[in-house]
C-alpha cells in the first residue's frame, strides 16, 4: 500500500510540473508593430493610409496652427496685460489664462473652420480631392482671415523684402511667408495698443493713491499693496472681463 501511495504521489507531482510548464509556454505574445513600405492594388487602403498621414501631419502642426493662423495671439497677449494691469502676478492662473484664450479662438475661427472643413476636409475624406487639392482649398479661407486683419504696411514689408513685385488681386494669391509674418506682428500691434488702453485706468488709480500717501506723510508705505483694492474693485464695478472680451470679439 504504501509502494502505491508513493507511485500516485509522484506521478501527481510530474503531472503537476507538466501542467506547469505548458501554462508558462502557453502566455500570450505581444502585439509588434511594423513601420513600412508595402505595395498593395487596394484603392481605400491607400486612402486610408493618407488619411491617418494627414491627421498625424495636422496634430504634430496644431500648436503653430493655432498661435500663426489664428487669433490666438491677439487674445492671449491682450488677457496678459489685463492681469498685469490690475498688479496681479498669478491670478487668474496661467491655465485660466489660456483656457478662455483658447475657447475665445475657437469662437473667432468658427466661420473659418467650418468653411475649411466644407471645402476642403469633408471633400477629401470623400475622396474628392487630393490631398495637395485639400490643403488649397484650406489655405483660402485662413488667408481671407489673415489679410483682413493684417495691415497693409506689414503686408508691403514683407513683399518688398520677399522681392515679390506683382501686386497680388486678393488675399489668397499672397504666399504664406508674407501674409502670416504681417499678420502676427498687426496684431501684436493690435493687441498693445489696446493694452495700453487696459493700463490708463489702472495707473490713475496708482498716482490717485500715491498722491494721497504723499500728502499723509506716509512715505514708507508701499502705494501698490493699498491701490491693489481699489483696482480689483473698480475693474468688477464696470464688469471688467465682459469689456475685455466684448472688445476682442468686436476686433474681429
Amino acid at each position: 500500500m504504501d509502494k502505491r501511495r508513493l507511485l500516485i504521489v509522484v506521478l501527481l507531482g510530474l503531472l503537476l510540473t507538466l501542467v506547469g510548464s505548458r501554462v508558462c509556454l502557453g502566455q500570450p505574445t505581444l502585439p509588434q508593430i511594423e513601420i513600412g513600405w508595402t505595395n498593395t492594388d487596394d484603392p481605400e487602403q491607400v486612402a486610408a493610409s493618407l488619411r491617418i498621414l494627414a491627421l498625424i501631419t495636422i496634430l504634430s502642426l496644431a500648436p503653430a496652427i493655432l498661435i500663426m493662423f489664428t487669433a490666438f495671439t491677439r487674445v492671449i497677449v491682450v488677457l496678459s496685460f489685463t492681469r498685469s494691469a490690475i498688479g496681479l502676478q498669478q491670478s487668474p492662473p496661467n491655465q485660466v489664462i489660456i483656457g478662455l484664450a483658447l475657447f475665445l479662438t475657437f469662437y473667432i475661427m468658427a466661420p473659418t473652420w467650418s468653411e475649411v472643413r466644407q471645402n476642403a476636409l469633408t471633400p477629401f475624406f470623400a475622396g474628392e480631392l487630393t490631398i495637395e487639392e485639400a490643403l488649397k482649398e484650406a489655405e483660402k479661407p485662413v488667408k481671407n482671415f489673415m489679410g483682413k486683419h493684417a495691415r497693409n504696411e506689414d503686408l508691403r514689408l514683407f513683399m518688398r523684402m520677399g522681392e515679390i513685385t506683382t501686386r497680388p488681386a486678393n488675399y489668397e494669391e499672397i504666399p504664406l511667408q508674407v501674409i502670416v509674418p504681417s499678420f502676427i506682428i498687426s496684431e501684436l500691434k493690435t493687441a498693445f495698443t489696446m493694452g495700453f488702453i487696459l493700463y490708463v485706468p489702472f495707473l490713475v488709480v496708482d498716482m490717485i493713491v500715491a498722491s494721497t500717501l504723499m500728502s499723509m506723510g506716509m512715505l514708507m508705505l508701499p502705494p501698490i499693496m493699498i491701490s491693489m483694492p481699489f483696482k480689483i474693485l473698480l475693474f468688477v464695478m464696470v464688469d471688467g472681463w465682459n469689456l475685455v472680451v466684448r472688445s476682442i470679439l468686436t476686433g474681429y
